[in-house]
């Protein structure tokens, strides 16, 4: 009898099935080497994760900073296995050998994705709900960019945000505020596979999760799909239909079965412990995948795997010839966006600067701030953000930037809806967040990560709260986010102690690599725009309410870059050095000069940021407050905790420990000791002056 030969679609679908048993494979070794992580996602998801890098997205191992490569989000970042898996079997710089080396130390392997740390990860996922946010910055970032810089025939800048988000992830708050934003601005280009295995590590989802998540999801404007996320031709469909729907984001509603093939699988007990040695062996038998050795993948499944990046590499040689054309077509645009996706700022952008004469018109530095903004802003065009629904407050609205929003949406500029001028649509830079400021940072986050801008939000300082963990995960990222507060203190006044920041500086400055900026007055407020716009990592820039006095710079020694400067001293031996920031410098001058009448020698420091402070070196550090022993006293309207380190054993801190009052501001701030008079006494009584302290101000 003459054999039949396989059909070659059978052997393509057994292709299918050893490749996806590969990624499954590879994730329970490294767990199980590890002794630790999530086995449940990866055996889960591996059949979508399959379809979507084989087949719909474009990236280039050999080069994962291409400009125009797809992006992809794992928001579910405790299935890192799963994405190591596909780094090491699609060729990105993954060798087996760290894949085998799972969440070990100094491995490039970590339990959770790291940004910088791991070729092909794209943001530092982990805390459920941020990854959802950030692609939907990363999708406000390549609309923006296309937008901006394409021309007719020319689009160099066309690609998705892929990523797959988990039930724990949209049960995050952040997440639902993301996908309102992202429904509001139809972000066509943003999928995302939903891997609802409907479990979680403490029991099933239903006994904390009942709504119907795809009823949500199409009422804040989402394309939703309905599938099993178990079969590959359902998973090709959905995202083949995705990608066709160019006017909202997508959010395919995949059911999975976590922990597939295992002895757990579907349970509670598959999400986040090791199989165990008989697990592994029970769940590769069940998968009909070879149980020796470890880490196995065949060699036809690692070629028919690295299709995908060849793809991608031909993909990006014709880009690059596009590119060309395009910039013969349009060299200026070519050169900007260039310029743009090298993180590089144009010649001369802070050229034209405003500045101020000392003893001017008292100006708020958030309304220096928004002169400022508004003196670079036309020079940088990827210079992009805005605010939780606070412009007018902030005062960060670019003029005739354009509002960047759905074009198809109906707008009318007469009805009061606060258009900036010069139009609405993906290229205009001013960003309506909405009230929503936990993802507004999240979203920031995920524009640096994408490239070729640079993202700023604004909002009270107060809110900051809101948005801890995305300043936490941009500092950890080295991600160039600026984030804007203003209203920085109890001189907020009448709206009382839940506006009024007490301890939220303090809360910047606890986050390590991001850099706090409190300047004194409007000049310090130019020169704070232009370090944060240097700056590689994320900075937090703390503006006023009320207005202040242009100080008197002229003998001043040292600038805001130094962290804190000498800014008027006196003659003679140092008696005390008075230390501020922000709107307390000018106390700290007030005072000084009334201790100088008692013949008080009072050198005044400006201390805009603790942590450029920090990085110089320790003779310039003893050259602005003294030599240790210096008697020192600082000033801040916030907490006292952490001055210390400054003002050292023989010092005092005028601040405030409590919460605030409603009131006026002047007369707040009064009522809690900021006064010339109490910084004065302050220092008199550190001297051993208490009489005359006494007579001058308060304890």
């Amino acid at each position: 009898m003459t054999a039949v030969a396989p059909r070659a679609t059978d052997r393509r679908q057994a292709l299918e099935t050893e490749a996806i048993n590969a990624l499954r494979v590879l994730s329970i070794d490294a767990v199980q080497a590890a002794n630790s992580g999530h086995p449940g996602l990866p055996l889960g998801a591996a059949p979508m994760a399959y379809v979507l890098w084989t087949e719909f997205m474009t990236f280039n191992p050999q080069d994962p900073y291409w400009p125009d490569r797809d992006r992809f989000v794992l928001s579910a970042g405790h299935g890192s296995a799963l994405l190591y898996s596909l780094l090491h079997i699609t060729g990105f710089d993954l060798p087996l050998d760290e894949v085998m080396n799972f969440r070990q130390l100094d491995s490039k392997t970590p339990g959770h994705p790291e940004r910088l740390h791991t070729a092909g990860v794209e943001v530092t996922t982990g805390p459920l709900g941020q990854g959802f946010a950030n692609g939907v910055g990363m999708a406000i970032a390549e609309r923006f960019l296309a937008a901006t810089f394409n021309r007719p025939g020319h689009e160099v800048i066309d690609h998705y945000t892929y990523g797959i988000v988990s039930d724990g992830d949209l049960m995050e708050g952040v997440a639902a505020e993301a996908a309102s934003l992202a429904g509001h601005l139809g972000l066509g280009k943003l999928i995302y596979l939903y891997d609802q295995n409907e479990i979680t590590l403490a029991g099933t989802v239903n006994i904390s999760f009942s709504e119907d998540v795809p009823a949500r999801f199409r009422a804040v404007g989402w394309h939703v799909q309905e599938i099993d996320g178990m079969d590959t031709n359902q998973v090709r469909a959905a995202l083949a239909a995705a990608q066709e729907e160019t006017e909202r984001p997508s959010l395919i509603c995949a059911r999975t079965t976590i922990g597939f093939g295992s002895p757990k699988a579907d349970t509670f007990g598959v999400h986040g412990s090791p199989l165990g040695p008989e697990g592994v062996a029970k769940t590769k038998e069940a998968l009909g995948y070879p149980l020796e050795p470890a880490f196995h993948v065949s060699d036809e499944v690692m070629a028919h795997f690295r299709q995908a990046g060849r793809r991608g590499a031909e993909l990006q040689d014709a880009w690059q010839l596009a590119f060309k054309e395009y910039e013969q077509a349009d060299p200026d645009a070519a050169k900007a966006l260039t310029l743009a996706l090298d993180g590089k700022l144009p010649e001369g952008w802070d050229s034209g600067l405003p500045s101020w004469e000392a003893g001017s018109k008292p100006i708020s530095t958030r309304k220096a701030s928004g002169e400022v903004i508004n003196a670079f802003a036309p020079k940088v065009p990827n210079f992009i953000g805005g605010s939780a629904d606070l412009n007018p407050s902030t005062n960060t609205q670019m003029k005739n930037a354009g509002d960047f929003g759905n074009p198809a949406a109906t707008v009318d500029p007469s009805a009061g809806q606060g258009l900036s001028g010069g139009g609405w649509g993906y290229a205009g830079r001013n960003i309506h967040f909405g009230i929503r400021e936990h993802a507004m940072g999240s979203a920031a986050n995920g524009m640096a990560a994408h490239g070729g801008v640079i993202p700023f939000t604004a909002t009270f300082l107060v809110f900051a709260d809101y948005m801890r963990p995305p300043m936490r995960l941009a500092a950890l990222s080295d991600l160039k986010a600026i984030f804007v507060f203003t209203h920085d203190s109890i001189a907020v006044g009448e709206d009382g102690p839940t506006h009024q920041p007490v301890e939220q500086l303090l809360s910047l400055r606890a986050i390590p690599k991001l850099v706090t900026i409190r300047p004194a007055d409007a000049n310090e407020t130019a020169e704070t725009w232009q370090i944060a716009m240097t700056l590689d990592g994320p900075s937090a820039l703390i503006f006023s309410r009320q207005d202040l006095p242009v100080l008197d710079r002229s003998g001043a020694r040292g600038s805001v870059a130094n962290g804190a400067y000498i800014l008027s001293d006196a003659e003679g031996d140092l008696d005390v050095a008075l230390i501020g920031t922000g709107s307390e410098v000018d106390l700290a001058v007030r005072a000084a000069a009334m201790l100088a009448e008692h013949g008080v020698r009072a050198r005044v420091v400006s201390m805009p940021s603790w942590e450029l402070f920090a990085r110089q070196d320790e003779a310039y550090r003893e050259r602005v407050l003294g030599p240790a022993g210096t008697p020192r006293v600082a000033v801040e309207a916030g907490t006292t905790i952490g001055w210390e380190r400054f003002v050292g054993d023989n010092g005092a801190v005028v601040g405030i420990d409590r919460y605030g009052a409603s009131g006026p501001g002047g007369k707040v701030l009064a009522h809690f000791g900021f006064t010339p008079e109490r910084v004065a006494a302050t220092a008199l009584r550190l001297l051993g002056k208490d009489d005359l302290a006494a007579r001058i101000g308060p304890q």
